[in-house]
């Protein structure tokens, strides 16, 4: 039975899951997280308790609660001309109960009526406004004390610098009169001693000195008057609107409280007879008076106190309330802007008093709407201004400030689309829409509500290559797999399952050879156990080695096959040591890993690995749920001719069926057929069953993982998205590593390069070819893959082939009739193999003949010089005696003088007594002419060599 948890329950009532917690603990259900179990009976404690709290817990419902909140934003700017913004939250809460009908002679009170009700509302609105009204005054209040306190300090600053200047032309005026008096002494000295005063300058008229202008305070766009004119409105509008809604509150209140009047019923009153029913004759005209009758009421010019009946005026409603509101509230403007009553402004605009500053000049903005914007990883301008529900040019605007420009179409990356959007007032989340998890939260609920049960446990066989692992493997199936494998040794990664007496298991089997690196890592992480064959008369080689950290790696328990032990050189001591030294320790010795000793070719041993394979899966305690879509990894995938992309896949958890939509890395599809190992078709697979579906886009990529989807077109979206993101990364790549290596490939533009095309049966064989082709490039000779793929060779690859001058390799594959006669014309070289190391040896003796040969110097003989000869028409001569080995007319010298190298050149002639000679022998004279080299002397030394060319090999 599936178990419910708090979280699931809340997702299924679309409620909160705290607040459902919340009336969990309140009903007296003991739940602490949302991961809680809840059983039948909680869920009835919940029900009775909500119905108990609602007044629904008998037959009828008699109670109901009402909750809204309303929350609005005032933008108020304060003294400084920031604008402020003052959020106000109405909370309101209504309980309504239907009361019995109270028997007759008892003293029941009866329910409040809709016209009680609907009073009682209103009142509650007014005094909400009310009391809105009363913060925006405080805050208006506020402000005016600010702005007054700012005035205050400037006016105070002025009147102290008006003060200083005072001051200071007062102390100028003081030095001036003091310096006049001291002057007038000084003459009147002079006349008394008698001595002629000397003329005087005419005294430069004393200027009284400039008062200095008190520094002006700087001017706010808004002067201080208008500023308290507007303040003065703002609060009189404020206080009149404050009035008007305690008035109403009031009202009401008073219209509440007021007893009510006793309705008696009264008997309906028989129809008046209809004086002129006999004037209507088949006719929708109203009935002519007859002449002289009087006009019927009603009927004609309406009294001038009469107005017109509407049948709905008498009704509570809402709607005539806040018609009657804005009646009275257009009146009241009308009167205090000085207009005539009942004049209505124009429609577009408000009237011409308060655009000129009246009483209703303050206007609140309206609330902004914030957006929660997913932005992915690229996005154009267009898309991302509607995602915010705004238009191109304000996001262009929001981009130039930022200093970039930018057009409509143009593409922004995730991180500078996120700041425009936190910059314009929204929310900005980053989008993954690469994973599946975010648009599968139906399946991912699914595999999290299925039950768990006990699932077999999938056991990969890696080892040396030629040490008996499928071997081993066909003995449990009782099959002969590598009988039918090229060349005896597993090249593909093989899944099948088992059904053994002590229950099923799931063997993957993994290719030794050193260029499946990639398979054996791939099959370490599909895997819950590893077996490690080993060769007890080989003992622990390189591959082994390496599937030994690929299982570490994958942190899964390793059971040893010590195979071979039939053979006479088997020696188990040496191989567990040899192990040991690799970190995989026996059980013998203390360690965590079994060692079974087993023979593939007479089965010794098959059983007891058997049961410990088994021992360790429940000692695992795997488990995986059933009821839920499947999920899995692909282990292996291949084009086939007849039916297309064909993929094997192993389900991990879930369960995989016939017609069920697959999404596989960048391909998807529905799956049109399954087959199991043995090729039978087969309609469901569960967890850990290798399965082959067919039905898929394209070939996927070996190793990615497959889900099922429950929508076509979302997975058709995902797929194209990872196409295109995949083409984006591997381009980026290319170009990273163009620019890197682009001096390194300029000095390298003689290095030669071969070009292939591989095509090979599967995904992962292709993968593995390629990557050991790659390996064998050398400084000199570069390999490139210019084209890998799964499937036969077709015209398009020759056609490629021609285009890049390449060599197609097929693997496990042929080309068609068209394809081989399009290459026959054009001499397109096709190599088939079937085994993989063929492949690499023949293409690493194609490499090895484009080497450019290596040249050698052999030194061949000795000479030393006797006599030196100058004639003027030859030149210089030296006289040789040949000391040792032999002295060629072709060969190369380097003159040595004191043992120390001074020239290397060639010998341009050579000579025996008078007559010209291709060689000179030891012991014999001769006369060398050097080449464009006269600097000799005797007793200098000439070692003669040659070059030869030498064939280089990788």
């Amino acid at each position: 039975m599936a178990v419910t948890t708090v979280a699931q329950f809340a997702a299924q009532l679309n409620r909160p899951a705290a607040a459902l917690l919340e009336q969990l603990q309140s009903a007296g259900v003991a739940k602490q997280s949302l991961d809680d179990a809840l059983t039948e009976s909680d869920k009835e404690r919940l029900l009775e308790f909500l119905r108990s709290s609602h007044g629904t817990a008998g037959a009828e419902r008699k109670k109901i609660t009402l909750t809204r909140k309303s929350t609005t934003e005032i933008k108020q700017a304060d003294a400084s001309g920031k604008a402020r913004t003052i959020q106000v939250e109405v909370r309101k809460k209504r309980t309504f109960v239907k009361r019995d009908d109270a028997p007759a002679g008892s003293d029941a009170v009866p329910g409040p009526t809709a016209e009680e009700l609907d009073l009682q509302r209103r009142e509650e609105e007014a005094s909400a406004q009310a009391e809105a009204i009363r913060k925006q005054e405080a805050e208006l209040a506020e402000a005016r004390r600010v702005r007054e306190e700012a005035e205050r300090a400037a006016r105070e600053a002025a009147e102290a610098a008006a003060k200083a200047a005072a001051e200071a032309a007062a102390k100028a005026a003081a030095e001036a009169a003091e310096a006049a008096a001291r002057a007038a002494a000084e003459a009147a000295a002079a006349k008394a001693a008698g001595t002629p005063p000397a003329p005087e300058p005419a005294p430069a008229p004393v200027e009284p000195p400039k008062p200095v202008e008190p520094p002006k305070p700087v001017l706010r766009v808004v002067k201080a008057a208008d500023k308290a004119a507007e303040d003065a409105a703002k609060s009189e509008d404020l206080a009149r609107r404050r009035k008007a809604a305690e008035a109403e509150a009031a009202a009401i209140r008073a219209m509440m409280a007021a007893p009510k009047k006793a309705m008696v019923a009264k008997p309906p009153e028989p129809p008046k007879p209809d004086p002129n029913k006999e004037a209507i004759k088949g006719t929708i005209h109203k009935p002519t008076a007859k002449p002289g009758a009087p006009a019927p009421a009603g009927a004609g010019t309406a009294k001038p106190g009469d107005k017109k009946q509407v049948k709905s005026e008498k009704l509570s409603s809402s709607w005539a309330d806040d018609a009657a509101k804005k009646r009275a509230a257009l009146k009241t403007r009308g009167d205090a802007g000085g207009n005539r009553p009942g004049w209505r402004a124009p429609r577009g605009g408000a009237r011409r008093g308060e655009r000129d500053g009246g009483g209703g000049s303050y206007t609140p903005t309206p609330e902004a709407q914030i957006q929660e914007v997913h932005v992915p990883e690229t996005i154009s301008v267009a898309d991302l201004a509607h995602k915010m529900s705004v238009k191109a040019s304000e996001v262009i605007k929001q981009l130039m400030k930022l200093g970039q420009m930018v057009t409509i179409n143009q593409q922004l990356d995730q991180e500078t689309a996120m700041i425009v959007v936190e910059e314009m007032g929204h929310k900005a989340f980053a989008a993954k829409l690469d994973d599946p998890e975010a648009f599968t939260e139906e399946e991912t609920a699914a595999h999290a509500a299925a039950e768990a049960v006990t699932r077999p446990p999938v056991v990969t066989v890696m080892g040396h290559v030629d040490h008996g692992k499928t071997s081993l493997l066909d003995y449990i199936r009782r099959a002969r797999v590598a009988a039918g494998e090229a060349g005896g040794i597993t090249q593909h990664i093989g899944a099948y399952h088992v059904e053994t007496p002590r229950g099923m298991i799931t063997f993957l089997d993994t290719p030794g050879h050193a260029a499946f690196t990639a398979m054996r890592a791939r099959g370490a992480k599909a895997t819950d156990i590893v077996i490690l064959v080993v060769a007890a008369d080989d003992g622990v080689m390189p591959q082994t080695k390496e599937a030994i950290a690929h299982a570490k790696a994958a942190g899964v328990p390793i059971v040893v096959a010590m195979n071979k032990i039939d053979k006479p050189d088997a020696n188990i001591e040496r191989l567990k040591s040899e192990l040991v030294a690799e970190g995989v320790v026996p059980e013998d010795f203390g360690g965590d890993s079994p060692f079974v000793p087993v023979s593939a070719k007479v089965g010794t041993g098959i059983d007891t690995l058997l049961e410990q394979v088994l021992l360790q899966a429940e000692v695992l305690e795997l488990k995986a749920p059933i009821d839920a879509g499947g999920r899995g990894l692909v282990v292996e995938a291949k084009l086939d001719k007849g039916r297309g992309p064909v993929a094997t896949v192993l389900v991990q958890s879930g369960t995989l069926k016939k017609g069920d939509v697959v999404l596989a890395g960048s391909s998807y599809g529905r799956v049109r057929a399954m087959l199991d190992e043995d090729g039978k078709p087969t309609d469901s697979a569960g967890p850990s069953i290798p399965v082959e579906i067919q039905g898929l886009t394209e070939v996927p990529q070996a190793g990615d993982e497959f889900m099922v989807l429950t929508d076509e077109r979302r997975a058709r979206e995902i797929a194209t998205f990872r196409q295109g993101k995949y083409r984006d990364v591997k381009l980026a790549k290319q170009q990273a590593a163009k620019l890197e290596n682009m001096f390194e490939q300029m000095g390298e533009s003689s290095a030669q390069t071969l070009s292939l095309i591989v095509k090979a049966d599967v995904q992962g064989s292709q993968e593995a070819l390629a990557q050991s082709l790659v390996k064998l490039s050398t400084p000199e000779v570069k390999v490139q893959i210019v084209h890998g793929a799964v499937g036969g060779i077709s015209e398009s690859d020759i056609n490629l082939a021609i285009a890049s001058k390449a060599v197609i390799i097929g693997f496990n594959t042929r080309a068609d009739a068209g394809a081989r006669k399009l290459a026959e014309n054009n001499g397109v070289d096709i190599r088939y193999y079937n085994i993989i190391y063929d492949a690499v040896d023949d293409v690493k003796a194609a490499m090895t003949g484009m080497l450019a040969p290596e040249q050698r110097e052999e030194i061949i003989g000795t000479a030393e010089i006797r006599t030196v000869f100058v004639a003027s028409k030859i030149g210089t001569v030296a006289g040789c005696m040949v000391t040792a080995g032999q002295v060629t007319r072709n060969a190369r010298f380097r003159l040595l003088r004191d043992n120390v190298v001074i020239y290397t050149g060639e010998i341009e002639s050579l000579k025996r007594m008078k007559d010209d000679v291709r060689e000179v022998k030891e012991g014999f004279e001769c006369g060398i002419k050097l080449k464009n080299y006269n600097d000799i002397k005797e007793g200098d030394q000439l070692e003669v060599f040659e070059v030869k060319e030498v064939a280089r090999t990788l």
